[in-house]
């Protein structure tokens, strides 16, 4: 005989993290006995924000609670992205494009890279970028969405994502979640009550003595980990000695510079600096080593590199890179900055989010909080971690910048994953990707072509190839991409054809 269902779900937190889990669950949890859900928040409590920049994945989270894109953009004062772009990384004046799609095209059934590795031994100098149109387009300023029924045409390869306000984003999702049914509660928590053998949390008491009571909680608390962390103490295990950056600063700007659809990551001496230009401002943060860089200092050299007037005092921020060993426990589940913390290197954050809600949909449990379904989230959660943890470690790692954060960086003994990728791309320019890990083959060619990673040779099968006929196979295609490029509108000109253009009004300009 199965369990009763869950009737009663309680998020502590808002923000980003619990204004998505509201809206997901009030969308997909929805019919006649649907549970009651119910968000509680302080405006008292400022919140982090999980991050401005996102993945393409982003879409398919808009489209699964009902957004309709051009209301979305102009709610959250949105602009697309094609990419990153990785700035002084491998060395002062080097640069290159992580972009999101695919390269070139697939030939005699291996990755289009090995023949792009093939025409360099065959003294081809082009980059990889001029392959990618994501990459050409970001940095062109164009965009033009993806065309998958045209498979001949390079949009077909392209996918996109977008920058917006968090706390934008935020409000838009509480609007359609309260319209869904959700119960906002203003008030700190002050206590949490548990069950006296079974250490279940049944509910927490608010400053003004209320009592919310629940069956499943899901903790949205941020870096507090009010319920994972203080209430049920799950273990928090740091990950400083692969990812020793511990501060951030973060300042938006008046809009200035460059308005390419591409986040910006900037290497520093004692860290990096990310940019993010929205409709209406632009989003700046520096993140760094403490033992490398004083704070005041911190904030000055964000302060000398920004591209227009700031807009608000310095937010400062402190953190450990890890997580939570268990994000779910007894009836708990912890999102966002409650399980645990990336840096927004590779714009995770709410890609994490997105997963776990996805996730705990997928597992969604009955009032009997089968083991069984908590261990396979907790796994799958904790395996996402790492797969990125090891992403961004590579951008530590393979530098030839010279200040003491980048020395010592250098000589990190990379986890064993990223080791075994490391080998497996030197020694034949494969790349595998394990299980359903989040970056794609394409993420990790960019990364590692990007950071400096050579391969000694390139999968036989494209020497198959007449070394002339690949040499024009190559051309072509870039030719094919520049064209399709030079046809595209501006990001610009795209927003205002699709209506999700801002109001001029509403841009924060000098």
């Amino acid at each position: 005989m199965s369990a009763p269902p869950i009737g009663r779900i309680v998020i502590i937190g808002g923000g980003t993290s619990g204004w998505m889990a509201a809206a997901a669950l009030s969308k997909v949890l929805d019919g006649p006995r649907a549970p009651s859900i119910t968000l509680v928040e302080s405006e008292a409590i400022g919140t982090v924000g999980v991050g401005e920049a996102t993945v393409p994945q982003i879409l398919s989270f808009n489209a699964m609670v009902g957004l309709d894109e051009a209301e979305f953009m102009r709610e959250t004062h949105a602009t697309y992205k094609l990419g990153i772009e990785f700035v002084d990384w491998l060395r002062p004046g080097h640069s290159y494009v992580h972009p999101f799609g695919r390269y070139g095209l697939d030939m005699l059934g291996i990755d289009f890279h090995h023949f792009w590795l093939r025409g360099r031994a065959l003294g081809d100098v082009a980059g990889l970028d001029a392959y990618s149109i994501a990459a050409e387009a970001g940095k062109a300023g164009k965009f033009y969405p993806p065309q998958p029924g045209n498979p001949k045409s390079p949009l077909s390869k392209l996918a996109y994502a977008f920058q917006f306000d968090a706390g934008r984003y935020a409000r838009y999702l509480r609007q359609r979640s309260e319209g869904q049914g959700v119960v906002r509660r203003e008030g700190r928590v002050v206590e949490v009550l548990q069950d006296a053998e079974s250490g279940f949390v049944t509910g927490v008491r608010l400053e003004d003595n209320a009592v919310i009571d629940g069956e499943l909680f899901i903790d949205c608390s941020g870096f507090r980990s009010l319920l994972l962390g203080e209430a049920l103490d799950v273990p928090f295990t740091d990950w400083i000695r692969w990812l020793p950056c511990d501060r951030a600063v973060a300042i938006p700007c008046e809009l200035g510079g460059d308005r390419q659809p591409l986040t910006r990551a900037t290497a520093r001496d004692a860290g990096w600096q990310w940019r993010i230009p929205l409709q209406h401002r632009i989003g700046n943060g520096l993140v760094y080593s403490s033992a490398h860089l004083e704070d005041d200092a911190a904030i000055e050299l964000l302060l000398a590199n920004l591209d227009g007037k700031p807009l608000a005092e310095p937010n400062r921020l402190r953190f450990s890179a890890g997580l939570r060993e268990r994000p779910w426990e007894k009836n708990v589940v912890a999102l966002g900055l409650a399980a645990g913390f990336l840096e927004p290197l590779e714009s995770t954050s709410i890609q994490i989010v997105q997963a776990s809600i996805a996730r705990l949909l997928a597992l969604f449990p009955d009032s009997a909080f089968g083991q069984t379904e908590i261990d396979r989230f907790n796994a799958e959660s904790v395996q996402d971690m790492v797969d990125i943890r090891d992403m961004l470690v590579l951008h530590y790692m393979m530098t030839e910048r010279q200040s003491d954060l980048w020395r010592a960086c250098r000589e990190i003994d990379p986890p064993d994953g990223l080791a075994q990728k490391l080998e497996m791309f030197r020694s034949s320019g494969r790349i595998f990707r394990e299980h359903t890990e989040f970056f794609t083959e394409p993420s990790w060619l960019a990364v590692m072509i990007g950071q400096g990673v050579e391969p000694q040779t390139q999968h036989p099968i494209a020497s198959l190839l007449d070394d002339a006929e690949t040499l024009q196979r190559l051309d072509h295609i870039r030719q094919v991409i520049a064209h399709a490029v030079t046809q595209m509108p501006t990001q610009a000109e795209f927003l205002a054809q699709r209506g999700s253009a801002i109001d001029p009004s509403e841009r924060l300009t000098a």
